[in-house]
C-alpha cells in the first residue's frame, strides 16, 4: 500500500475565523465541526485538512501531516522499533476512520490515518 500524506492540520485560535480566512483568500471549501471546535478544508486539488484548536499539545504555529496506512497498530510497532515514540494510540474518528500520533527521531509530531471505508 502506498503511504501518501492525506491530511494536513494547521493550529488555530478560532477554527471558524481560520476557515473563513482560507476560504476567502484561496477559495477553499470548508466545513465547520463545532462539536469538535474544528473545521475541515478541501483545496479542490491535492491534500485537504483541518484547523485544530491551539492547546499545550498543539501550540500556535503547529502544522501536522497525516500519513495513510492500512494498519495503524502495525505501523506504530514499526515506529517504536525504529526509535520513534507513540504519543497517541489508535483513536476512532466517528464515521470517518482512525488516527494515531507519533514523534519521529527528530522530534516531529506526525499523524497516521486509516479510513473506515478505504474503498469509498
Amino acid at each position: 500500500m502506498p503511504h501518501p500524506i492525506v491530511h494536513v492540520e494547521l493550529s488555530s485560535h478560532n477554527s471558524v475565523a481560520a476557515a473563513e480566512f482560507y476560504r476567502d483568500i484561496f477559495g477553499w471549501s470548508v466545513m465547520q465541526m463545532p462539536e469538535m471546535s474544528y473545521a475541515t478544508f478541501e483545496t479542490g486539488e491535492g491534500v485537504g485538512g483541518g484547523f485544530s484548536p491551539i492547546s499545550p499539545e498543539n501550540p500556535a504555529g503547529t502544522v501536522m501531516v497525516y500519513i495513510l496506512t492500512d494498519d495503524i497498530e502495525a505501523t506504530l510497532e514499526q515506529i517504536q522499533r525504529a526509535g520513534g515514540k507513540v504519543l497517541r494510540t489508535k483513536t476512532e474518528i466517528p464515521g470517518m476512520g482512525w488516527f494515531a500520533i507519533f514523534r519521529d527521531l527528530s522530534g516531529n509530531q506526525v499523524g497516521l490515518f486509516t479510513a473506515m471505508d478505504p474503498g469509498g
